[in-house]
């Protein structure tokens, strides 16, 4: 069955059953003839053959670094919920953390006719930088403040300040597990939150004993591990992420010694293993699922107001210190 076939047993016009299929204007009783007709007949319009007349495929892209990330999922749990109320599909794309894949997916994407593209957490290259400036569609980023990029992102350096000096009020000897500072946000920005809070509290932030994890338990747990051998002085960690956290907790177990009695600890993501560990972990609260919301308002917005396609927006979003049993 054809848009023609809908028309004519509908008793209207091709183009009065385009305008219905595409949001047009039409009176209520040509939409009442064409729905009883697309109703009875189950028929679904050709996606391809219709984003060829409007020029449009109704699809978002979506590019994550993984799939096994809580705070990815959320993200992309507020995106889906802000897309129950469009006409648009979601399209996936997961780089396994390779930067390069997220340059072809932007072209890919591009090439597919997909309208706009939402690219979550990620480092910034020269590559990535240009493929970004040359997209032809609109695109957003969440969880990273980029410079001249339209996005969505985290008070990442407050929310580390704020939990150093909660630590600071029972603790004074902290480590640092943190992550790359090529990832501007949960590397760069919440060491830079750590630091300033010790400098606050009149502690010389390179005093700080610092290592640098991936984003793993695994990593958490080697990192942990090694300050320990090392015969580390410290009273306290703070970690830049729930999972690494998590790791660090094990080895801080293996070794014999109590949380928190003889070492404090806290993560970033408040995650659902943070209130199933022994003892519950103090962490502080993304607001993940309100980023993927906003970020796809933002593309929307972008997608249906041409004239703001470069206009640059950049939302920052808060946080909340989340106390438990592991400070």
């Amino acid at each position: 069955m054809t848009i023609k076939d809908v028309a004519k047993e509908a008793g209207v016009s091709s183009a009065a059953v385009s305008r219905y299929f595409n949001g047009g204007s039409l009176s209520e009783d040509k939409k009442e003839k064409i729905s009883k007709v697309v109703e009875k007949n189950h028929y679904v319009p050709n996606q391809t053959a219709q984003s060829m007349r409007t020029g449009k495929s109704g699809q978002i892209g979506v590019i994550i670094p993984k799939i096994n990330s809580e705070s990815f999922s959320q993200i992309m749990k507020g995106i889906a919920k802000a897309m129950d109320n469009s006409d648009y599909n979601l399209i996936l794309g997961c780089t396994y953390g390779k930067q390069e894949k997220e340059v072809e997916y932007i072209e890919s994407m591009q090439s597919n006719k997909m309208e706009g593209i939402l690219l979550m957490g990620t480092i910034m290259t020269p590559y990535l930088a240009t493929a970004i400036k040359k997209c032809k569609v609109p695109i957003v980023v969440t969880g990273q403040n980029f410079e001249n990029v339209p996005c969505v992102y985290f008070d990442d350096k407050n929310a580390l300040s704020d939990m150093t000096r909660l630590m600071l009020r029972k603790r004074k000897k902290l480590a640092y597990i943190g992550v790359t500072e090529d990832d501007l946000s949960a590397g760069k920005a919440r060491k830079q939150g750590v630091e300033r809070a010790l400098e606050e509290a009149g502690i010389n932030k390179a005093s700080l004993i610092t290592k640098i994890s991936d984003f793993s338990m695994e990593g958490g747990y080697e990192a942990m591990k090694s300050l320990i051998d090392e015969g580390a002085l410290i009273d306290g960690v703070i970690c830049a992420t729930d999972l690494i956290a998590h790791g660090a907790m094990q080895a801080i177990k293996e070794a014999g010694k109590k949380i928190p009695k003889d070492i404090s600890l806290a993560g970033v993501g408040n995650s659902w293993a943070d209130i199933i560990s022994e003892p519950e972990l103090t962490t502080v609260r993304l607001f993940y699922e309100e980023c993927g919301k906003t970020a796809f308002g933002m593309l929307k917005e972008m997608i249906d107001s041409p004239e703001k396609k470069h206009v640059i927006s950049r939302v920052m979003l808060g946080y909340e210190i989340i106390e438990r049993g592991s400070i």
